[in-house]
């Protein structure tokens, strides 16, 4: 485990739990825990701080998935296509990712914050069941490919707002409502997680110690919010993901102002 002081340690556990919260209500738990390490660990290379996000997230994301599938509907059939595909994916972009530095990693996190607040923002009905008709086969393949194998690169790659990529991407092209399109896309992100898990665990740069501690407060989130998610939905989340979302921001542009 790094050199980290327990107020740190502290404040890196109830970001993952939130991180969890957010993940299995609404998607995007990665665009509060991925940053949140970065800002914990500032000295740890960006490769390890993917890395140990990955373990992390793989945890609460598997949580979620059990719960979805024991409660709600869940196409199974597009998440095993989409899920292969974004496993090849994600092992893909960890690939690429070694190689990558925290100081090209936090500007690229701000623009995906900024423009998931945007979208949000413009975007009043997001969270709200959404009834859609059948998807032709052409949109399947589109699904496998691009939802799968992009979304699954990226994931491997970044990562923060895979799990809101994913239920905007089920939602738009297969034409699920959005509680199936949320338990199809904890499957999927299972995928993109374990690919990119793989990927990192053989370079070497996971902090496993770190990682099982909040993995522990990960996983209590993400049961927590797949349950609250099915009892009330998610559009009360909405309010609660801007304002993490802007503070984020406003902190990592701080950063990188003053870096």
């Amino acid at each position: 485990m790094p050199d980290i002081s327990l107020t740190t340690l502290v404040l890196l556990c109830l970001a993952a739990g939130a991180a969890g919260w957010i993940d299995a209500v609404v998607g995007g738990g990665g665009l509060l825990l991925l940053p949140a390490v970065l800002l914990g660990l500032p000295h740890v290379p960006a490769a390890s701080i993917l890395g140990t996000n990955k373990a992390v997230a793989i945890v609460g994301t598997s949580g979620a998935a059990v719960t979805y599938l024991r409660k709600a509907p869940v196409d199974r059939k597009a998440a095993v296509r989409i899920g292969l595909m974004a496993l090849v994916g994600s092992m893909t972009g960890a690939f690429f990712a070694a190689g990558i530095s925290s100081e090209v990693l936090r500007p690229v996190i701000m623009v995906v914050l900024v423009a998931v607040a945007a979208f949000v923002m413009l975007r009043p009905s997001f969270g709200r069941a959404q009834a859609g008709v059948p998807a032709t086969r052409r949109q399947v393949v589109v699904a496998i490919v691009l939802v799968g194998g992009g979304i699954g690169f990226y994931d491997g790659l970044f990562g923060p707002g895979t799990g809101t990529f994913l239920v905007l991407a089920l939602t738009a092209v297969l034409h699920l409502d959005l509680v199936t399109a949320s338990a199809t896309a904890k499957i999927v992100n299972v995928c993109t997680n374990a690919g990119a898990l793989a990927m990192f665990a053989y370079q070497g740069t996971v902090l496993w110690q770190l990682a099982a501690v909040m993995a522990v407060f990960n996983l209590i989130g993400g049961m927590l919010g797949a349950r609250m998610a099915l009892r009330k939905g998610s559009e009360f989340v909405r309010g609660v993901l801007l304002v993490v979302v802007f503070g984020l921001v406003a902190k990592l542009g701080f950063d990188q102002w003053t870096a």
